[in-house]
């Protein structure tokens, strides 16, 4: 599994936070599980 290190402005982590617990319901992994679909959308386009 790779690693990878982002900087985001803090009104995106805020939204992306939010979002992140509206879905998956905020466990730990969900931001993680977050980003990889939003990654995976990005990158099939």
């Amino acid at each position: 599994m790779g690693r990878v290190s982002v900087f985001l402005s803090d009104d995106l982590e805020k939204k992306l936070r939010f979002k992140t617990i509206e879905r998956f319901g905020g466990r730990k992994g969900d931001l993680s599980k977050a980003i990889e679909e939003a990654v995976k959308t990005w990158v099939e386009i």
